[in-house]
């Protein structure tokens, strides 16, 4: 342990590590990683007077839980009643003393460490808070009227962005600018599908983006054109740029209004971290929120791999941030997805035996961009769903693997979601991290079978299979693409009961997985994948004081009660951020 030096009088006190000076609230933090170090070896037990001193030396109680059942996400104490924390840390787990100024009676309930959603889109979530709801129109008619009294609310020549609409819920048939057109003569309208990897244009927004007839397709996208070879209205992956370049751009102020609103959004859920995949003008505005105190919720902040010099420039000036923001996550395309027939396959979709999907960025491309980036740290996170880019995504990392060595880089796959058994040994041992969304399991899972067929179906969302090879599984939301309610999250997981109603003992059931290995999922998980897991992800002496109070226990109730579940309170650094009682 680093010497330490102190003098009583005024609670004055020096921390020295080398040439760095630090405040007493740095001294705590060092004592109680030294103290939770200590008390996990075998020592003599006249430590014990010494371990006590160091631990009152270090900081008084601030807070003082009692009467929980806390889940711990310890497997060397998975439960206890009651914890302490001194500053934004956990001082004490189980049998605590003494007093604090703020007291909380859980009243018998579950507690567990802070969620982390470990696939976010914040800006994007934020933005679509008060844009158009699209996600449960069901019929075509309901579309098309809540995009007229949409419209009907907004300045003219005003953007129509977001939706979210799912073209399932309606049978399937994709929307066209003809359905729009009428409601909307003077709006440029932009609407996504609720995977993010196709979108509506009107056509006012075609004519802003002068796209015609002649217009090509580009590489790794497609204009969906009717029988007349007239664009449809409809872009995907790589040709939405077309009319995104278009849109009106968003000042530094727009992003931070609407990333504050997303984190007041996401903290009733429990959420204390994310792993926000953004970009740099969202890095920008995460920094000024936490200059200015008003960060609520810890960010790993990613930035598209288009930038990877941006963030290997700053990781070399050393300019990685703190524990509320962490900058060093670049993420990387290589296909679509499953909804728009624009992921990756060995072979061809079920219901359109020419089609296999589309590859986004090659592997060439991608190897190209991460080589330069592992001598100074910087994390890949590649999106791929279909298994044919799933299993190229591989063979980049193992590439890597031959060339640097077994580093521990955590290389991680963002969905991993339709897999080839004979892959998932090789993500074990290269240490790569599946970074998955379980809601997307009983979304895709009313349709999926039709669109790939039930045998290749089996690995998909393979929770279980995954866990069993022993490869690292983080949980997140992907919101705005899903939902961020944790709870349905973790119903997703071990239930895998699709949202028809369809599969009342689950879609793929031999994928499900129990409530604590989602629970560790959603925490240490998330932790791991974001190389933090020594601070926080389990609620230990030493650790971030991020946690959450349920109203049910979840570990108790049946499974399909999980989904109703709520969030009573949620706490970050001690201190509480949301507070269902309030509300």
């Amino acid at each position: 342990m680093p010497a330490v030096w102190g003098t009583h009088s005024k609670r004055r006190y020096e921390y020295r590590c080398g040439k760095q000076e630090c405040s007493r609230h740095d001294v705590a933090h060092a004592l109680v990683r030294a103290v939770s170090t200590l008390v996990s070896r075998p020592w003599p037990s006249c430590c014990g007077l010494f371990l006590f001193a160091i631990t009152a030396f270090a900081q008084p109680l601030d807070l003082i839980v009692r009467n929980a059942r806390i889940w711990t996400g310890d497997a060397k104490k998975p439960w206890a009643d009651s914890l302490a924390v001194s500053g934004d840390l956990v001082t004490a787990v189980g049998a605590v003393q003494g007093t604090a100024p703020k007291v909380i009676d859980a009243g018998g309930r579950l507690i567990t460490p802070g969620f982390i959603d470990s696939h976010v889109h914040m800006l994007d979530g934020g933005l679509r808070l008060t844009s158009v709801q699209l996600r449960d129109a069901r019929t075509k008619p309901e579309f098309i009227d809540r995009i007229r009294k949409f419209a009907a609310t907004v300045p003219e020549g005003a953007w129509i962005i977001g939706g979210d609409w799912d073209h399932e819920q309606w049978g399937g048939e994709l929307p066209t600018r003809a359905w729009i057109d009428s409601v909307t003569p003077k709006h440029p309208v932009w609407v996504h599908r609720l995977d993010g990897h196709m979108a509506l244009a009107n056509s006012v927004a075609i004519q802003i983006a002068r796209v015609t007839r002649r217009t090509p397709n580009v590489d790794g996208g497609t204009i969906v054109r009717d029988s007349q070879g007239e664009p449809s209205g409809v872009f995907k992956d790589n040709a939405m740029e077309m009319i995104e370049s278009h849109r009106s751009a968003l000042t530094l102020q727009d992003v931070i209004k609407a990333l504050e609103a997303a984190q007041q959004y996401l903290l009733p859920f429990g959420v204390t971290t994310v792993h926000n995949m953004g970009g740099i003008l969202e890095t920008d505005a995460l920094e000024q929120i936490r200059t200015s105190g008003r960060l609520k919720i810890r960010v790993y902040a990613g930035v598209p791999i288009a930038h990877v010099g941006h963030i290997k420039g700053r990781m070399i000036a050393g300019e990685r941030g703190d524990r509320w923001l962490r900058i060093g996550l670049m993420k990387g395309f290589l296909d679509g997805s499953l909804g728009s027939h624009t992921a990756a396959f060995h072979e061809p979709y079920t219901d359109a035996p020419k089609d296999r999907g589309l590859l986004v960025t090659t592997p060439e491309d991608i190897r190209m961009r991460i080589t330069p980036s592992h001598n100074v740290g910087v994390q890949v996170a590649i999106h791929a769903i279909g298994d044919r880019a799933n299993t190229l995504l591989l063979d980049v990392y193992e590439w890597l693997a031959k060339v640097y060595g077994p580093m521990g880089f955590r290389w991680r796959i963002e969905h991993a979601q339709h897999l080839r058994a004979e892959d998932i040994p090789r993500m074990a041992k290269l240490g790569v991290v599946a970074s998955m969304q379980p809601y997307h399991a009983i979304d895709d899972g009313r349709w999926a079978d039709k669109v790939i067929g039930p045998l290749r179906a089996k690995m998909t969302y393979a929770f279980r299979s995954l866990l069993d090879a022993k490869v690292n599984l983080a949980f997140g939301s992907d919101w705005f693409v899903a939902p961020a309610n944790v709870m349905e999250g973790i119903y997703a997981a071990v239930t895998r009961r699709t949202l028809d109603g369809k599969h009342p003992n689950g879609w793929v059931p031999e994928q499900k997985i129990t409530v604590e290995e989602a629970l560790r999922a959603y925490t240490y998980g998330g932790a791991f994948a974001g190389y933090e897991e020594n601070y926080k992800g389990t609620l230990t002496p030493g650790k971030l004081a991020d946690f959450v109070m349920l109203d049910r226990d979840i570990t108790k109730i049946p499974p399909t009660q999980i989904k109703d579940v709520k969030v009573l309170m949620t706490v970050v650094g001690g201190k509480v951020a949301y507070d269902r009682s309030a509300h």
